[in-house]
């Protein structure tokens, strides 16, 4: 595998939003096809607007049935067809169930070809909560879908900027419901979780640091006794595996030691504590414009039996069917699957 290019499966998301357009942007670069095999998988026809109204960039659609049909050329876009796209059945920028149900079966059949090992890897495209339970999908995210395809049980989201790493005790839930979920289990099970992944990202011995729930990691309990009764406890036994991690370190200095280098990656333990820091760090809004100049920052689920990473950013309806979506979160993630299929040793 490590001197092959790793057959990389991409959804395309949400056919309302921006999807389909930034698929069709990053097939349209070389790097692409000089690193992997991209494969989409999603509605020919939507592709096909994509490629020649929205995106217009100079590729071939190429509609297949099943993997061994791909070609993997450049200049050629495989699409896996689902055929489940009525193109005059949604308008771009609105919540459709038509849409959201086919990007959950988009999700559905990645799993599939990834858990049959037809593909080495599973990147996803933006989807629409709202959209998804339209159209009879009760999830809260792509995450959850994951995990019940795969029969998963533990597993966390990772963002991933560079050298940048955050991942998640809790992410999809209230604030309230947040700090009842932060128990000694769970916090150890991402810590194991985040240091077996940065491993495989080629990183030896981890060095992660523990966020704190309260402001001053509790300050000896006056602030809440979460860092005392839970996360402190959890450390403890991670350390006891042979894991580096310190902590719990006050929320609010973490992610600077991070960013300075101090840590390799941090477990944060609500989805806006790890979510905020990442995407100031990725994100950059040109204010005459309205414009995206920078959308970096990968989703990577952990624990699952299959590879999977993901845009780290929504369908971004305000964009949609306008030709200025910025393709540069999918092709990180393209790149971070492609490390990882390549490092993945089975």
């Amino acid at each position: 595998m490590k001197n092959e290019r790793p057959i990389i499966g991409i959804t395309m998301g949400d056919v309302t939003g921006i999807g389909p357009e930034i698929a069709a942007k990053a097939l349209a670069d070389p790097e692409t096809y000089q690193i992997c095999k991209p494969l989409v998988i999603g509605d020919a026809q939507a592709m096909r607007q994509a490629i020649e109204e929205i995106a217009r960039v100079p590729l071939k659609l190429h509609p297949i049935k099943s993997v061994g049909q791909a070609k993997f050329e450049f200049g050629i876009a495989d699409v896996l067809d689902m055929e489940n796209i009525d193109m005059k059945g949604f308008t771009h920028g609105k919540v459709n169930a038509m849409a959201g149900k086919a990007s959950v079966e988009y999700i559905q059949k990645g799993v599939s070809l990834a858990m049959n090992k037809e593909i080495d890897a599973l990147v996803t495209g933006p989807i629409h909560k709202e959209a998804i339970n339209a159209g009879g999908y009760h999830y809260a995210g792509h995450t959850e879908i994951l995990a019940d395809l795969t029969n998963t049980k533990d597993y966390s989201m990772l963002l991933v900027d560079r050298d940048f790493r955050v991942a998640h005790v809790t992410t999809h839930c209230s604030m309230r419901e947040a700090c009842d979920r932060v128990r000694k289990p769970r916090v150890l099970t991402v810590i194991r979780l985040l240091n077996d992944t940065l491993k495989r990202l080629g990183i030896p011995e981890p060095r992660i640091a523990v966020a704190g729930l309260n402001p001053h990691s509790g300050e000896g309990g006056m602030f809440g006794r979460e860092e005392i009764e839970e996360i402190s406890p959890a450390i403890e036994e991670a350390k006891a595996m042979g894991i580096k991690v310190e902590g719990p370190v006050p929320p609010d200095t973490v992610f600077a030691k991070l960013k300075g280098k101090q840590y390799d990656g941090v477990v944060a333990m609500y989805h806006d504590q790890g979510h905020i820091p990442t995407k100031v760090l990725g994100f950059e809004l040109d204010v005459k414009t309205m414009t995206y100049t920078a959308v970096a920052g990968v989703n990577v689920t952990m624990g699952l039996p299959i590879i999977r990473t993901s845009v780290d950013h929504g369908t971004a309806f305000g964009k949609a069917g306008k030709g200025r979506a910025n393709p540069q979160s999918l092709m990180e993630a393209i790149r971070l699957a492609t490390v990882l299929a390549k490092n993945r040793g089975d």
